[in-house]
């Protein structure tokens, strides 16, 4: 039996997410295999890694008004055509500067993708059935980093590095055709003149900041430069608060946040975010370094937090109209920090049942809390500024799980430095999770501020 248009549209937007994100990650335990093809170093193709979100970064602003001007279909179809064209162009490349600008070009692709994708749910589906549409969109922004890494050293090992970009060719076809089919060509009635200046001037913002602090955990250059690209970056962004409110129509509408819901989906979400962007980081290395697994072993382990956001899918309709978004998201946010801090206790001898349970059902409650945090940012929001909201969210997401990964890296570093014997070891992990278990749990400060009665309609509640 065929599935409805309203089940349909979700899946197809979640498959798209679901390549974008297994993407940015796939290509870690292949660097050294693709180096060796094209005649570089791995530490050079750290390039491939901070370029993506370079470019992610650059373009995710524009994306709320190209989706607006040329309709929501031709942008998500767009998109998905471009990230395929740079997969292929990763797939054939000769050079590190063949590798680099084809790396720009996914990039440029996935900046559409992830908020044109939120753009097709929200104005497709009813309010009442955007809670388990946004579940579908959360769980590809957890599965695709965890099976990344994993995917990409399997198939370099029994095939070539080549088909880690390749095997997106086939998923993009089959996501071409299905987006023509069942998403609708909503655009703007009448669009607002493209803010060319605040492109400009959040682009610098954002890159700045994502990309210092990217390269700040990669150490791939001098922590001074990287400092000097954050500063800089800041610098911009307080330009672009200041120059937003000149305008009428900015290109990052920050009057958002004015909305309470909006206001606590963005900053909460932030620091939750934050907390649990670092957990993609940090698990690996600690199973990999510390524990001496392997790549592919560790990969088969980290993926039981996919496990638990799948089995979130079941559930979160009917917890959310029991107890509402403002109580799941409070109590919530304590849980999964909870979760995150219990990896500090890992040891080589904990056994790897025990760890696979922990991660699957701290999944769950990651799952559910992300999908929370996306679908309350729109319960007040006005149909003609969702391109806005979801540009706006895309960002402060960006920069979110950027910051995670170099506190992470940062805390990581500085306890092997404090040692007399500057190795990383298993040891050198508890603090980094700790921390950042500490930080995404002060996200239930900023939800506890939300009204009782926030997102009533999107959980099917009375008010």
């Amino acid at each position: 039996m065929a599935l409805p248009p309203n089940r349909l549209v979700p899946l197809i937007v979640a498959v798209a997410l679901f390549m974008e994100n297994m993407d940015s990650t796939i290509i870690a335990t292949s660097l050294p295999a693709i180096a060796d093809d094209i005649g570089t170093n791995p530490l050079a193709l750290k390039l491939a890694i901070t370029s993506y979100l370079l470019s992610l970064a650059v373009f995710i602003p524009a994306s709320g008004w190209v989706a607006d001007r040329f309709g929501t279909r031709t942008v998500f179809r767009t998109a998905i055509a471009v990230f395929m064209i740079g997969s292929l162009g990763c797939a054939f490349s000769g050079s590190l500067t063949d590798f680099v600008i084809a790396r720009i070009v996914q990039g440029m692709g996935g900046a559409m993708m992830t908020p044109v994708g939120r753009m097709v749910l929200v104005r497709t589906i009813s309010k009442r059935e955007l809670v388990g549409a946004m579940a579908w969109v959360s769980v590809p922004a957890l599965i695709g980093p965890v099976i990344g890494p994993p995917v990409g050293g399997f198939l370099t090992t029994y095939a070539t590095w080549h088909w880690i970009f390749i095997i997106n060719i086939p998923i993009g076809l089959i996501g071409i055709v299905l987006v023509t089919r069942y998403i609708e060509n909503i655009r703007a009635p009448e669009p607002a003149r493209f803010d060319l200046v605040g492109m400009v001037i959040a682009s610098l913002g954002i890159a700045g900041v994502a990309f210092g602090f990217s390269v700040l955990g990669l150490n791939f250059l001098p922590w001074t430069v990287s400092v000097g690209l954050i500063a800089g970056g800041a610098v911009a962004i307080v330009l672009y608060v200041w120059y937003s409110r000149r305008i009428p129509n900015p290109v990052i509408d920050l009057s958002l946040l004015r909305l309470p819901t909006f206001r606590a989906s963005i900053g909460g979400g932030f620091l939750f975010r934050l907390g649990m962007g670092s957990l993609s980081f940090l698990l690996p290395l600690l199973l990999q370094i510390g524990f001496g697994m392997t790549p592919f072993r560790s990969g088969l382990i980290t993926f039981a937090t996919a496990l638990g956001a799948i089995t979130m899918k079941l559930g979160v309709a009917r917890v959310l109209r029991q107890f509402g978004f403002r109580a799941v998201l409070v109590i919530n946010a304590l849980i999964s920090a909870a979760f995150l801090a219990i990896c500090s206790l890992f040891t080589i001898a904990t056994p790897v049942a025990v760890i696979f349970g922990l991660l699957a059902i701290g999944g769950f409650f990651r799952s559910l809390q992300f999908t929370c945090i996306n679908t309350i940012a729109f319960a007040e929001v006005e149909p003609e500024r969702v391109g806005r909201a979801t540009a706006l969210m895309s960002v402060a997401q960006q920069l979110s799980i950027s910051t995670g990964v170099a506190l992470g890296a940062l805390i990581v570093e500085t306890s092997v430095h404090l040692k007399l014997e500057p190795t990383i070891g298993a040891d050198d992990f508890a603090l980094a999770f700790l921390i950042t278990a500490a930080i995404s749990a002060c996200a239930a400060l900023i939800f506890a501020q939300l009204p009782k009665d926030a997102g009533a309609e999107l959980a099917n509640r009375n008010p």
